[in-house]
């Protein structure tokens, strides 16, 4: 068992993350949609003029891991639409986000298509997002083989358990060898004997609740409270301070509800409560009349934060063994212009 490992990448967070990161300066930092598009033809793309940075980017990565890593397994998640079962939901789910710009959104169904050429599991639906797919995917086999979940999305920190790890991307290197060296002391963590992807912080259940203060189950519940920008999930305003306090003491959302409704409502309870929580949790700025005025978007928060499980996906273990098929590899990296990845493929 300990020979294998499983690594499962959230395949949109990838590519995006390579999209921007290989982009011409002059595109990246213009904000004028007109002068953007005009400038698209600086964008990496290869002779029948289909855009590839994204993909050249995304694959060199992939292609370096599996050298470094040495996976028995893989697979890949991609979001489909934004229009999931959570913005049914909740309508303004993501609605802070722009349009993918048509360059990108091209290289998302070509990425796609390229890895299943190569012989990967690729997985996406239309209903459930890539973190509720990897998060079933690695809720069914993480006790048969060592799991390692690749992302910038600090969501599937809840999926971080006894046997799967996050290997949690950063934007620079230099802020995940900080992140190492402040815990490589206390567990034992040896970049000589450890190797991790470029930029990666592996995040275990320990060091989960010593850099993001909760344990990886109460992620939910941080958000339900916090809430999340990047998402458009609202949380509970002006209560982000008290979150990590009140979920240490309480364990969940709910705890915390049930704490203040276990006062009934009695002015004297609702009182000596809140002093409770000044004198004993330290939450000097008493959150008790916004935990009460947004309690349904605090539940709601939270449930449009939880990683489902439940996908219902019909492959087993070893349809994610990783066999490449080299002879379409070559052509697909002929047909895009990737002759300097050719080599690697025949490692």
């Amino acid at each position: 068992m300990s020979q294998n490992k499983f690594i499962l990448i959230d395949g949109s967070s990838m590519l995006v993350t390579n999209y921007y990161g290989n982009l011409p300066k002059a595109l990246l930092f213009e904000k004028d949609p007109e002068k953007k598009e005009k400038l698209f033809s600086q964008i990496m793309h290869n002779d029948e003029g289909q855009y590839t940075n994204a993909m050249y980017g995304m694959l060199r990565t992939i292609l370096k891991i599996i050298d470094e890593q040495k996976p028995t397994h893989m697979m890949f998640a991609f979001d489909m639409t934004r229009d999931t079962f959570r913005r049914e939901k909740y309508a303004d789910y993501k609605g802070n986000r722009g349009e993918t710009p048509e360059p990108l959104k091209e290289q998302f169904e070509n990425m796609e298509k390229l890895l299943e050429d190569m012989g990967f599991q690729v997985m996406y639906d239309m209903k459930y997002e890539a973190d509720d797919i990897v998060g079933s995917v690695v809720s069914k086999f993480e006790k048969e083989i060592p799991s390692y979940i690749i992302t910038k999305d600090h969501d599937y920190l809840q999926l971080v358990s006894d046997y799967t790890r996050v290997w949690l991307i950063q934007t620079k290197q230099e802020t995940a060898d900080e992140l190492q060296a402040k815990y490589s002391t206390e567990y034992g963590w040896n970049s000589k004997m450890v190797k991790i992807p470029d930029k990666a912080f592996e995040v275990t259940p320990p060091l989960c609740l010593s850099e993001y203060g909760v344990k990886p189950c109460q992620i939910p519940d941080l958000k339900g409270i916090q809430g999340d920008s990047s998402d458009n999930i609202p949380g509970v305003k002006g209560v982000s301070s008290a979150a990590m306090p009140l979920l240490a003491e309480y364990g969940t959302v709910e705890g915390i509800y049930e704490a203040i409704d276990s006062c009934d409502g009695d002015a004297k309870k609702l009182k000596e409560l809140a002093a409770y929580w000044k004198e004993k949790l330290g939450i000097s700025r008493s959150p008790m009349k916004a935990l009460n005025e947004y309690r349904d978007m605090a539940f709601l928060s939270k449930d449009l934060a939880m990683i489902r499980r439940d996908y219902d996906f019909q492959k087993e273990l070893d349809d994610f063994k990783i066999n490449i098929n080299v002879d379409k590899a070559k052509e697909q990296f002929e047909k895009y212009g990737f002759k300097s990845l050719m080599e690697k493929i025949n490692a």
